[in-house]
């Protein structure tokens, strides 16, 4: 009986592993738990875990034979991916320039969960490496004769590891003292960031248009 389930461990902890690799996503929370809330940086965190849950569905569904058939829908999603990266890394690097006190450090206004929420499940479905990582992992792990509630067993376990560790670092970094230092080096930081999430989604466009 337990044998059947054996094949779900090893393949979420190639998904942990993959999410703890420092990407978009970790930009993201991040950037937010140090800049303005940790309800908002979890409320991320949760969008990613939605996020995650739903390439989970479309692998096990055969997302990666789609891509292989139609190519043109992969090139289409990486370049959309990959703008909307681009989008947020300039978002980021504009708000280098914006004036920030203690005062509006530790109280940043009404926190938006929902809207963080929204962000971190669009920033992970814009994400093309992420759907090929889910796809290639279960196209090469998942049995073809696997039970339907199986899949939702891995899609549990998929969503609450990626949540568990995005708002492990969520509450990591919206502690006290890493936000006096994000007011420290708030430009530096913002700049960093923006540039690093921009830089990855410029990857994604060249590497969308490339034949």
């Amino acid at each position: 009986m337990v044998e059947q389930y054996l094949f779900v461990l090893p393949m979420v902890s190639l998904l942990l592993f993959g999410a703890m690799t420092p990407g978009p996503s970790f930009v993201l929370v991040a950037q937010t738990a140090m800049s303005k809330s940790r309800i908002e940086a979890v409320s991320i965190a949760l969008g990613l875990g939605l996020g995650a849950t739903i390439f989970a569905f479309l692998a096990s569904s055969g997302l990666i034979t789609l891509f292989k058939v139609v190519p043109e829908l992969y090139m289409t999603f990486k370049v959309l991916g990959g703008l909307y990266l681009c989008y947020l890394g300039a978002k980021m690097w504009r708000t280098s320039k914006d004036s920030l006190s203690a005062n509006t450090a530790t109280e940043p206004g009404r926190p938006k969960p929902l809207k963080a929420m929204s962000l971190g499940l669009i920033t992970q479905l814009s994400n093309p490496k992420t759907a090929i990582v889910f796809s290639s992992v279960f196209a090469a792990l998942l049995p073809a004769d696997v039970p339907e509630h199986t899949t939702w067993i891995l899609a549990f376990s998929v969503f609450l590891l990626n949540f568990s560790w995005y708002a492990f670092v969520a509450t990591l970094l919206s502690s006290a003292k890493a936000q006096r230092g994000y007011l420290r080096f708030k430009s530096y930081i913002n700049k960093g960031a923006g540039l690093l999430m921009g830089s990855i989604g410029s990857k994604f466009v060249m590497d969308g248009f490339r034949p």
